[in-house]
């Protein structure tokens, strides 16, 4: 690997205060150093803007979901995305759902270089690994879901927070995972019995728990541990209106919890806009944000990431371990926009005593009204939380669009002049009425999006290594051709849809929307720290209820090392 220098760009690097800075950055061995001695390759960033690798917080990129949700949509692999094999890459398809290989690329040439997978299921997650070693370029992280499986359920209810730990410790390294996901605490399991938890305090059947006890539990184990990252929350109740009150329901739950090792964060939440809705039915659907956003401006100790929707020319697929949401959003249309009949097409799927999931084809309309609120919403949540480091942009892909369409949400971020077009030409005045969006004029810096994008992420992941510039970080680069002192939003979508260069570790892999090399990614992994006892004692617990809860054989259940020829494991703070 031969040594780097990127000299005379301008340099955005937030965890070290460096805002547009001229500075030449050093990479050697794949690791930012001070200097580089001897030969060394040079680019040339003149006139072009630096920044870190990105970082997506949360991102359905792989495992089994994703794989249902590519062969339930033959539809979705239309001609003008599909991606032709060149002597350096392989053919891919899909829209909303990429196939692997492409996954990896289509980031690659946006300037992302580290992908969260966010739902992961335990017994399924020998998949996830198998999919993420087809994704090239991008180092990639996974969540196993947890918030209704049977041994958390029991420890809970038992409330033995030691043993649900060590419960949650042996499952990251059995399934090569990284943080606690918490999809619809205990409505995923009422949902075994065609109910659901539509608030906090509703009774999980059969285990006499609620959904408060799981969040609770599982924020205090995952203190226990000290892992590198919070829990991250899809909240119950999600996708209904009024449910913003119910948000913030659940964030109160953990704000009196101790973080260790993360500064103030406990808490993440994930695709708020999905959870930021005001109203009573669908005909007052109105937006929730603002009380959202001032409940995160005025709490420390959580952040969120956005889920926005993005109006695209083609279906999207929803996918989610949320199955009951699925169900009802079955039920609400789905791809009715292209004229298809509400209900045409449904997955519901279930992992044993684990978790649960849901696939829908969905087409956000812009005229449509309540679409048009939700995507107003999004940008509200971007708008209105005031601190950048506390809020993170995504898409929720596939839910809300792909995240290939990422740009064009930056554009009317860093544009009020666009988002004014959107709401003044495109959108149903509902996005007017019913939100804030048109009194707001705040436009993200260059500086913030780094931020939003990158360094808040990764420092919420607790990727010390990567979202900065700084000497010891890895050497994921991305450069793009942006003059930050004039620039349109039509300029922004460009210049973020095509990075000038990306640079993992060192090596150039896209140039220009071509892709240069295909480095294989590493998996990233955590480690918590728990008491030797306490894990053996919580081993026996589960050995001995195995055969009553699962169709595997127990020394079947684990990934093996095999899986992940690349791996970095984060230990506990």
């Amino acid at each position: 690997m031969s040594d780097l220098i990127i000299k005379n760009g301008l340099v955005y690097d937030p965890l070290h205060n460096i805002d547009g800075e001229k500075k030449d950055i050093y990479i050697k061995d794949g690791i930012v150093v001070e200097k580089v001695n001897g030969k060394a390759k040079v680019i040339d960033a003149s006139g072009l803007i630096v920044m870190p690798g990105g970082v997506d917080i949360h991102s359905h990129i792989a495992g089994a979901k994703v794989n249902a949700g590519r062969v339930f949509r033959p539809e979705d692999k239309v001609p003008e995305c599909n991606e032709k094999s060149t002597k350096l890459t392989r053919a891919g398809t899909g829209f909303s759902v990429p196939s692997t290989w492409k996954t990896g690329y289509l980031y690659a040439k946006m300037g992302y270089t580290t992908v969260a997978e966010p739902a992961m299921p335990l017994l399924e997650a020998r998949h996830t690994h198998e999919e993420f070693n087809d994704i090239p370029i991008i180092d990639k992280l996974a969540m196993p879901i947890l918030g209704n499986n049977w041994y958390v359920l029991q420890y809970v209810r038992d409330n033995d927070i030691e043993k649900l730990a060590a419960y949650v410790n042996w499952v990251m390294e059995v399934t090569k995972g990284y943080a606690i996901k918490i999809v619809n605490p205990g409505g995923v399991e009422n949902w075994a019995w065609g109910r659901n938890c539509e608030n906090v305090d509703t009774p999980v059947l059969h285990w006499d728990v609620t959904p408060r006890q799981i969040v609770e539990g599982l924020s205090k184990a995952n203190e226990i541990l000290e892992l590198p990252h919070s829990i991250h929350i899809h909240c119950n109740n999600l996708g209904h209106p009024g449910n913003f009150a119910h948000s913030i329901e659940t964030w109160d739950i953990t704000k009196d919890i101790e973080p260790k090792g993360r500064e103030i964060r406990n808490t993440h939440c994930t695709h708020v806009q999905f959870n930021a809705y005001g109203g009573s039915n669908w005909n007052d659907f109105e937006s929730g944000a603002p009380q959202i956003a001032e409940y995160v401006n005025s709490h420390k100790h959580m952040t969120i990431d956005c889920g926005q929707v993005v109006f695209t020319k083609y279906a999207t697929t929803t996918m989610t371990g949320d199955g009951p949401w699925e169900f009802a959003l079955h039920h609400l249309g789905g791809m009715s926009a292209w004229g298809a009949k509400p209900g045409v097409k449904w997955i519901n799927g279930g992992i044993e005593a684990e978790s649960g999931s849901g696939i829908v084809p969905y087409f956000f309309a812009p005229k449509n009204g309540v679409n048009a609120i939700q995507w107003a919403i999004g940008l509200e949540l971007m708008l209105l939380v005031e601190d950048p480091w506390q809020i993170a942009f995504t898409t929720d892909h596939p839910n809300g669009a792909p995240f290939t369409t990422y740009p064009i949400a930056f554009k009317w971020l860093m544009d009020n002049k666009s988002r004014k077009e959107m709401l003044e030409k495109i959108v149903s005045k509902k996005a007017s009425s019913a939100t804030t969006l048109p009194n707001l004029d705040r436009e993200y810096t260059l500086n913030e999006l780094c931020i939003v994008t990158r360094a808040g992420n990764a420092k919420n992941l607790g990727l010390k290594d990567r979202g900065h510039l700084g000497i010891g970080a890895i050497g994921d680069v991305s450069i793009y051709k942006l003059d930050p002192e004039n620039y349109t939003g039509y300029d922004v979508e460009k210049a973020f849809s095509n990075a000038a260069y990306t640079i993992k570790e060192g090596q150039v892999v896209a140039k220009k929307g071509e892709i240069t090399a295909t480095p294989m990614g590493t998996l990233i992994q955590a480690k918590g720290k728990i008491k030797k006892d306490i894990h053996e004692a919580m081993l026996e617990d589960v050995k001995l209820r195995w055969r009553d809860h699962y169709s595997i054989n127990f020394n079947n259940y684990a990934v093996q090392d095999v899986y992940a020829p690349k791996v970095k494991i984060v230990n506990g703070s």
